[in-house]
């Protein structure tokens, strides 16, 4: 795939070892145009600003990505710790979509561009006039990822597209929790973050793709559907059986013991769910009348006798603390953990050797904490190499690199461009 120069600013990732000289990152001399708001797509486009891409982050002028304004708490200046967390490695520029001649500047950077992604309800790109079927008749190119709450097809894409709402109506609700409780949503936003992921996943598909078509194409990702693909055991489950599946609290319904127990001081994750881990903690526990036990000798006989199951595994745990049970599960080979909050985890050892946590100069904020590089490169690793970026503090750069100067900006400024 022929690549543009990178340009003066363009990342450079940190040395890798000692004596090695630093080398572009893989996704350098790669254009992006984040037109995303809130966390799919931002996300999306930080992971692409972390291997290297040129990410413009473009935002409404009248307060920019509603994230900034997000989480209910402040920190000295106006943008939130989330809004930080999902949008280094990007330059902002503020444009006014809704102008002519906002649409015609967006337009003109949309032609040098490798990637598009935006998350507006499905249509409203294109009464925009910055749809994917627009923009690639002057560059053909370009790879155009629309992120939004069910797809742009079927009944319901026009519905809002929110995280809560894809665990709702996915099916994943339904099997979050405990039996005969209230509905429960995941902890986290997994359908969001997923999204982000998979539309990862195309866009990069497309950009390889086109080394050999010369072409790029279009993308369409949605929550609902992310959610639905991380449902394996549990649609397999119900077109194996017939059977409806439920919420099982922490166990897994394929096998068992695969869930939390009780010890005296708390709660702990066990995983003896396959025959030899299950003969090993029978003899772990000087139990071996456990595997004998007819009720338990298959994994068929423990998920139909659960509840017998925990009951004797926490007889024995109630009188042990976390560490000592998992202590000895580990002891002896069986998989096992301590149920962790996130102080615990983030101030972990682990989390302190996998870098986990890492601090990103910001210009207001001085020092903030950011989760760390979810992956680790050998060759090229990963670097912040732009702060989390103030709304629109780049549009002068931007637009300069479009041949537009100060006094080309301020006729701009007075037709409606970079003012709501």
């Amino acid at each position: 795939m022929p690549r543009k120069p990178a340009s003066p600013n363009a990342p450079r990732s940190r040395q890798a070892a000692a004596g090695r000289e630093p080398s572009s990152l893989p996704l350098s001399g790669l254009r992006v145009l984040d037109l995303s708001q809130v966390m799919a797509g931002p996300f999306c486009c930080m992971l692409l600003g972390d291997m290297g891409a040129d990410v413009i982050k473009v935002e409404p002028p009248d307060g920019g990505d509603q994230s900034r304004k997000a989480m209910g708490f402040k920190l000295k200046g106006d943008d939130s710790l989330g809004f930080i967390n999902m949008n280094r490695n990007k330059r902002s520029v503020a444009l006014n979509l809704k102008s002519p001649v906002g649409v015609e500047l967006f337009r003109r950077l949309a032609a040098s561009a490798d990637i598009i992604v935006e998350n507006y309800r499905p249509g409203v790109a294109a009464r925009l006039g910055i749809d994917y079927a627009t923009l690639r008749a002057d560059n053909p190119r370009l790879v155009y990822a629309s992120i939004s709450g069910f797809g742009q097809t079927g009944p319901w894409s026009e519905r809002p597209g929110f995280d809560l709402i894809a665990q709702a109506m996915s099916g994943v609700m339904s099997i979050t929790g405990h039996p005969g409780g209230p509905p429960a949503k995941a902890g986290v936003p997994f359908a969001d973050i997923g999204c982000a992921l998979f539309a990862l996943y195309g866009i990069l598909s497309a950009v390889i793709g086109r080394q050999q078509s010369g072409e790029g194409q279009y993308i369409d990702a949605s929550l609902f559907e992310a959610a639905i693909a991380f449902s394996v055991w549990d649609a397999a489950e119900y077109w194996g059986t017939g059977r409806i599946p439920g919420p099982l609290g922490t166990a897994h319904r394929m096998g068992a013991p695969y869930q939390a127990l009780a010890a005296k001081d708390g709660y702990f994750i066990i995983g003896a769910n396959n025959a030899r881990l299950w003969k090993r903690l029978g003899e772990a526990l000087a139990r071996p009348d456990l595997p004998a036990d007819p009720r338990f000798a298959t994994v068929a006989d423990r998920l139909a006798n659960r509840p017998a199951l925990v009951a004797e595994l926490e007889g024995f745990f109630g009188t042990r603390t976390v560490e000592e049970s998992v202590d000895l599960l580990l002891a002896a080979g069986i998989p096992a953990g301590p149920i962790l909050n996130y102080a615990e985890s983030l101030g972990s050892a682990h989390a302190l050797a996998r870098g986990i946590v890492m601090d990103i100069d910001h210009p207001v904020e001085g020092k903030v904490k950011s989760i760390g590089f979810p992956v680790k490169m050998s060759r090229t690793p990963q670097t912040v190499s732009r702060h989390p970026p103030l709304l629109g503090e780049h549009t002068a750069e931007v637009l300069a690199e479009l041949g537009i100067d100060a006094r080309q900006r301020s006729t701009l400024r007075r037709r409606g461009a970079f003012a709501a």
